[in-house]
């Protein structure tokens, strides 16, 4: 793990390219190194956006309206979780609980927490990350 760390905060992501020799390094098959990196939702193997939007799915988030922001947020960028904005700018994660519960819904900019989020709230914030 501290190795897929280690290459995800190098490169943003770790490249299906690199899996055989990580496999190697550490003494397993291409395979495990490969369930690894899939079963995390923190790792990616492709490239991200120019910036990391989360949103929240845990239960708190939901009962205050995180599925409608998402939805909303996915129609907004044109893209589903996993997935970056054509212009390379915003890359669309869902992430289970940011610790912010009391202000649910939560949504994750890059490293900053923003709580009590609406549409008009994710509107800005997507703008001013496209505009970055």
């Amino acid at each position: 793990m501290p190795l897929l760390h280690a290459i995800q905060d190098d490169l943003g992501y770790v490249p299906e390219g690199s899996y055989p020799s990580i496999a190697k390094a550490l003494n397993l098959s291409v395979a495990e190194v490969h369930g690894v990196v899939t079963f995390y939702h923190h790792f990616r193997t492709h490239a991200p956006g120019r910036h990391i939007l989360q949103i929240c799915r845990a239960e708190s988030c939901q009962a205050m309206g995180s599925e409608a922001l998402e939805a909303h947020v996915k129609k907004t960028l044109g893209v589903d979780y996993h997935e970056t904005t054509k212009d390379g700018a915003i890359t669309l994660e869902a992430v289970y609980c940011l610790g912010n519960c009391a202000c649910s819904p939560s949504i994750m900019i890059d490293e900053q927490v923003c709580g009590r989020v609406d549409t008009v709230r994710i509107n800005e914030i997507i703008a001013e990350a496209k505009g970055a």
